[in-house]
C-alpha cells in the first residue's frame, strides 16, 4: 500500500531551510541523472542546513516563539497522554448537564503510578478545532476538571495538567453560565487538595483560561512555550490601538520560557528538539515523561501539608517586586 508523507507547515521564518532543503534535493537528482558522485558536497550542504536550524531556533524571537507555540502539528494533551502513560481512561462531564471537548480529562496510568490528567485540547484541523473551540474551554470544562480533581484527591493520585490555550471561551453565553466564578473556584481549590499537582504548559498559556487548572506544587515550561497573561495581539489593539504591533508586545509581556524561569514564575524549563516539539513528537514526549516521574518522585517525598504549603509560598512569590528609591 501506497504512503505518502504530509507536507511540512513552515513558518515564515523556516523559508531559508526549507530553500537550502530544496537545493540540496536538486543536486541529488542532477547528480543521480548524470551519474556523478557529489555525495561529500551533500554532507556539507546538509550540515550547513542543521547549523542554519539550530542558529534559527536558538535566537527565536518572542514571537516567533509564539508561532512555533501556535504550530497545528504541534503535540497535543491527547498526543503527550497517549505517548507516556501505560493506561488512560478518557472521563466525561461536570455532572451538571456538560462536557467540554475544550477541557479533557481522565484516570491513568504513568510508570506504573495511578495519576488524573487533564487539559486544553486544540484541534487537528478546521473542523476539530471548531468541535473543540479552539481550545478556549467553557465554564463546564473548568467544572469538570475539579470535578476531576477532587476525584484524584479523595483516591489519592496526583493530577498533572497540560496547559494550551489562548484563554477562557470569550462568549456571552459563557459569561452567563459563570466563565470567572469557575475559574475562580478551581484557583482556590487547588491550593487545598492534598495531592500533588504538576502543571506544564505544552503550548500557548493565555490568562485565565490557563490558570483555571494552572495552580500546581511545581510548574513546567516546554523551552518554545508561552505563558502570559493576555495574548500579543490583544494587548497590542488594547496599548496601541493596533493588532499590527503584536510583535511588540510579545517582547513587553515576557511571555517566553526563559524570561519566566528568570522572573520565578516556572520552576523548569523542558528542551525540545531543534526545530520545535512537532519535529520530533516522540523524543518530546520521552522528555516530558522523564521531567513528571522526576518532580512526582521529590513532591512525594512531602507530606501533604509541605505540599499545600510549598503551593501557597510559590504563587505568594508571584509579582513581588522592589522599589528603588532615589
Amino acid at each position: 500500500m501506497a504512503t505518502t508523507e504530509r507536507k511540512p507547515l513552515l513558518l515564515d521564518f523556516e523559508k531559508p531551510l526549507a530553500e537550502l532543503a530544496n537545493r540540496i534535493e536538486q543536486i541529488r537528482q542532477l547528480a543521480e541523472e548524470n551519474g556523478v558522485d557529489v555525495s561529500s558536497q551533500i554532507r556539507q550542504l546538509e550540515a550547513r542546513a542543521m547549523q542554519l536550524r539550530e542558529e534559527i531556533f536558538t535566537s527565536l524571537s518572542p514571537s516567533q516563539r509564539l508561532q512555533v507555540a501556535r504550530h497545528p502539528r504541534r503535540p497535543s494533551t491527547l498526543d503527550y497522554i497517549q505517548a507516556i502513560t501505560d493506561e488512560w481512561m478518557e472521563l466525561h462531564g461536570d455532572r451538571c448537564g456538560s462536557d467540554d471537548p475544550a477541557l479533557i480529562g481522565g484516570v491513568a496510568r504513568l510508570g506504573g503510578q495511578p495519576v488524573v490528567m487533564l487539559g486544553h485540547q486544540k484541534g487537528r484541523d478546521t473542523k476539530d478545532n471548531i468541535a473543540r473551540n479552539f481550545g478556549m474551554a467553557t465554564p463546564g470544562g473548568y467544572r469538570k476538571a475539579m470535578r476531576l480533581m477532587k476525584h484524584a484527591n479523595k483516591f489519592g493520585m496526583p493530577i498533572l495538567t497540560f496547559i494550551d490555550t489562548p484563554g477562557a471561551l470569550p462568549t456571552v453565553v459563557a459569561e452567563r453560565q459563570g466563565a470567572g466564578e469557575a475559574i475562580a473556584y478551581n484557583l482556590r481549590e487547588m491550593f487545598s487538595l492534598d495531592v500533588p499537582i504538576i502543571c506544564t504548559v505544552i503550548g500557548e498559556g493565555g490568562s485565565g483560561g490557563a490558570l483555571g487548572i494552572g495552580v500546581g506544587d511545581r510548574l513546567l515550561m516546554f523551552e518554545h512555550s508561552v505563558y502570559t497573561v493576555i495574548t500579543p495581539e490583544a494587548c497590542a489593539a488594547i496599548l496601541w490601538k493596533d493588532a499590527s504591533k503584536a510583535p511588540q508586545a510579545a517582547a513587553v509581556l515576557k511571555m517566553t520560557s526563559q524570561d519566566l524561569k528568570n522572573l520565578g514564575i516556572i520552576d523548569q524549563i523542558l528542551p525540545e528538539p531543534v526545530g520545535g516539539a512537532h519535529s520530533d513528537p516522540i523524543k518530546t514526549a520521552q522528555t516530558l515523561k522523564s521531567a513528571l516521574l522526576d518532580n512526582l518522585d521529590e513532591l512525594g517525598r512531602l507530606t501533604a501539608a509541605e505540599r499545600r504549603q510549598l503551593r501557597y509560598d510559590k504563587f505568594r512569590k508571584i509579582g513581588v517586586f522592589t522599589e528603588v528609591s532615589h
